[in-house]
């Protein structure tokens, strides 16, 4: 296998007969897991291009605190050469956590210690680490992928939204739930789970919204009760990032309108009547237009057969809820793994892709176990008391 950051063109069959770039591998998606793959890869001498859909780098906020698993997204980040850059971004107080019933009475507070596996970070941050590690021209931005397709002696080609394509030896689907890639080994489709976020900010919280930076503390927040909570998490530019969970049919959000501010908050507070109002007012005094998300998993256990010349990583290989918090650590860990699994074939790319997704497919399907289960848990009859037994046991 060449290099991938020796471009080269060839001639396909697409419609123009323009020379096609050729990439040795080609990571479709920028996000966590297919920048820890690309790092992975960096450090074992070996380049791959990364294409993704935004802009630029700074186009968005990438989303607020994440907390790092010691057995896998740390583990990621030690294969990634990144361990002790990673610690300087912990946030110190991120991994206390609070349990509050709607009444408002606290439950169940831990404090961060210090001690735990399981720090937070910024996700902002942490992908910028994984960035700034990087040759400068390996992530290609403004690259929205819109389908690839099979061709000789396992390559592929990948189509752009910009009318461009390219051609690859090793194509990795690294772009997510609705991923472009998936469809080259596998029909599953993301189905609804039957929860809603709806998700709220309050800026500088300790100022602007105390009783609310009161309420949540410095780490993560759950209150729950009849099927319905709030998640929140205490953010380091000092805002509160609020989820408003609701279990309820698919269409509920649909009949919201959320171009009115105000009145797509009146309407989601009219589900959490009877609530404290400190918990109301996460809703109420947000700072910014509520943001509407459904939760969608893939099945679980979701696997393919080998399929020459490409594989796949992250949410674009197993989608699941976010209640086990294994998301962004399962897509690292399968990018430092796939990196180290090349790495340790050369000149073989499918026994690379087979012992990978020989691991893959067992240890993802039991964390969208583990997923599947807390979403029961938290959302089910008597969730508070469930949870604060899980806790107990623990």
């Amino acid at each position: 296998m060449t290099d991938a950051g020796t471009t080269r063109s060839v001639t396909t069959r697409s419609a123009t007969t323009q020379p096609v770039p050729h990439h040795s591998i080609a990571i479709i998606g920028g996000g966590l897991g297919g920048l820890t793959l690309a790092r992975v890869l960096h450090v074992g001498g070996i380049e791959a291009v990364v294409f993704d859909l935004e802009a630029s780098a700074t186009v968005r906020t990438q989303g607020g605190m994440l907390d790092i698993h010691e057995d896998s997204g740390q583990a990621a980040l030690r294969a990634a050469g990144l361990y002790d850059e990673f610690r300087t971004l912990i946030r110190p107080g991120g991994e206390a956590m609070r349990l509050v019933d709607p009444q408002g009475t606290v439950r169940l507070a831990e404090e961060d210690d210090g001690t735990g596996g399981r720090p937070e970070v910024d996700r902002g941050q942490l992908r910028d680490l994984l960035l700034d590690s990087l040759p400068a021209d390996t992530v290609r931005w403004g690259k929205r992928a819109t389908g690839a397709r099979a061709l000789d002696h396992g390559r592929h080609e990948v189509a752009f939204a910009d009318g461009t394509t390219i051609t690859t030896d090793l194509l990795v689907g690294a772009d997510g739930a609705w991923s472009r890639v998936r469809p080259l080994v596998s029909d599953a489709l993301p189905t609804y789970t039957g929860i809603s976020f709806v998700e709220t900010d309050l800026h500088e919280a300790a100022t602007r919204h105390p009783a609310a930076a009161a309420l949540i503390g410095t780490g993560f927040f759950i209150c729950l009760g009849d099927h319905k909570g709030f998640l929140a998490h205490s953010e380091a530019d000092g805002s509160v990032h609020v989820y408003t969970a609701l279990r309820t049919a698919e269409t509920l959000l649909d009949s919201i309108d959320f171009a009115d501010t105000e009145a797509a908050k009146k309407e989601i507070l009219t589900h959490f009547d009877g609530w404290h109002e400190d918990l109301r007012a996460l809703i109420a005094d947000a700072d910014e237009p509520p943001v509407p998300r459904r939760i969608h998993a893939l099945p679980v256990g979701h696997r393919w057969d080998r399929r020459a010349g490409v594989t796949l990583l992250g949410d674009a290989a197993h989608l699941m809820s976010p209640f086990a918090g294994e998301g962004a650590n399962l897509a690292m860990f399968d990018g430092a793994e796939l990196g180290r699994a090349i790495a340790a074939h050369p000149g073989a790319t499918e026994s690379a892709l087979t012992a990978y997704e020989q691991e893959l497919f067992p240890r993802s399907e039991a964390s969208a176990v583990e997923s599947a289960g807390s979403l029961e848990l938290m959302f089910g009859d008597n969730a508070l008391d469930g949870l604060l037994d899980q806790f107990a046991a623990s």
